[in-house]
């Protein structure tokens, strides 16, 4: 081979390598499924998303959530709400929605105060504030209020991506399940059909 044909294919040999690795890189940076809170982005709960019972006196508010990039094959979202630091050996469920429509990519401040806000089929689960009467009705959002005095707790938001359009029939569990048998269900019991889940945290303390 002439010189300086061997001079070219050494040459197009390395643009299709930096092209490669250009691919790679663009496929490496692309966006994550990711959940996020505009009314949580400091990292802490203002009092209007605080609870309004057992000592504390905040509005109750469910906070905005957004989220972006769900896996292709995704059917159905649910979202879960947990006080990581709540002394009770198990955590505290706050919050609960199951069956929120692949079509959505948030819920507005306020959606979870009221199952008529929720965007249909989805339906709020039954937390630990079950039958208090703390969050208005058993289903809807209730806000941290940590024993006074404690370290600020931590309170994780996780939404799941999944590829069935109904969980609750999935997992063959009642509606009225706890949030414990909903994450069981979410987290081994549809297997595959769990696409991926993405979590944040926002901390309290009083």
């Amino acid at each position: 081979m002439p010189q300086l044909d061997r001079h070219f294919v050494h040459l197009a040999t390395l643009a299709a390598a930096s092209l490669i690795g250009l691919g790679v890189s663009a496929a490496a940076q692309a966006s994550p499924f990711a959940l996020t809170s505009p009314d949580l982005s400091s990292g802490t709960f203002d009092p209007k998303f605080t609870l309004n019972a057992f000592g504390c006196s905040g509005a109750n508010i469910s906070p905005e959530l957004k989220w972006q990039n769900p896996p292709a094959g995704t059917q159905g979202f649910a979202l879960q709400v947990l006080d990581l630091d709540a002394p009770t050996g198990s955590g505290f469920w706050h919050w609960a929605v199951y069956n929120i429509p692949a079509s959505a990519s948030s819920l507005p401040r306020g959606a979870g105060n009221a199952p008529a806000s929720l965007p249909a089929p989805a339906f709020g689960g039954n937390t630990d504030f079950l039958d208090t009467g703390a969050s208005g009705g058993n289903g809807n959002y209730a806000g941290p209020c940590p024993p006074a005095g404690d370290k600020p707790h931590r309170y994780q938001f996780t939404l799941y991506a999944y590829g069935v359009p109904d969980v609750q029939a999935a997992g063959r569990i009642p509606r009225s399940g706890s949030a414990a048998l909903y994450s069981f269900i979410l987290n081994k019991g549809i297997g595959k059909q769990l696409l991926a889940k993405t979590s944040f945290v926002a901390s309290y303390g009083r």
